[in-house]
């Protein structure tokens, strides 16, 4: 009758901010942190509930990180878990980036500060990768994923590069293949192949 209590939000807020603090990178950059938080550590999703908002969070407005953790605060908690879980994640952001807003513009140009945000990005690739071979073991589980990973990757190298030369036919191409086409394009293509099977993989 009284809910669950304000324990449960505040659990959900700060184990969002943790995950706000390590947003260097951006969203792709979080996906570890937050596989290692909401899996293996909270158990509020498993795997393959993470890589569907993942998926979801792609085809949204909205950073992916930011995204799922609205996703996971409203699975768990509602409406109010959802903004509870949100405001959790990007509080610290805010703080962050306002600080650095405020000082670092004059502290660029110090080759320090260059090289660092040069070993900042090289981490931030390793992360990158790491999830991306995590996802993989979830989400290609049987051949007919396998082909739609290899034309999606395939297809979102071409919207990559072939805008840069310029001209009418490399913008088409560019439009065709960005990344929310591909991803709304991928989940169609999955419901003609699953929908008919009930959701059976085979």
């Amino acid at each position: 009758m009284g809910g669950p209590g304000v324990k449960p939000y505040v659990s959900l807020f700060f184990t969002f901010a943790k995950i706000g603090v390590c947003t260097f990178g951006g969203g792709y950059a979080m996906l570890p942190i937050l596989q290692r938080e909401l899996v293996d550590n909270k158990g509020w999703a498993t795997e393959e509930e993470l890589a569907d908002y993942y998926a979801v969070g792609q085809c949204t407005p909205g950073v992916i990180a930011v995204n799922t953790a609205t996703f996971v605060g409203y699975n768990r908690m509602g409406w109010l878990g959802g903004v509870v879980a949100t405001l959790g994640v990007v509080f610290p952001c805010l703080v962050i980036i306002m600080a650095i807003a405020a000082f670092l513009s004059n502290f660029m140009h110090l080759d320090v500060v260059v090289h660092a945000f040069n070993g900042v990005r090289a981490g931030v690739v390793a992360l990158i990768l790491s999830s991306v071979l995590k996802l993989l073991n979830t989400s290609l589980v049987d051949w007919k994923t396998r082909i739609i990973y290899v034309v999606v990757l395939l297809a979102g190298a071409v919207g990559v590069w072939a805008p840069m030369p310029g001209g009418a036919l490399g913008q088409v191409l560019g439009t065709l293949c960005s990344p929310v086409f591909l991803v709304v394009v991928s989940g169609l293509v999955g419901l003609a192949i699953y929908g008919k099977k009930g959701g059976e993989k085979a």
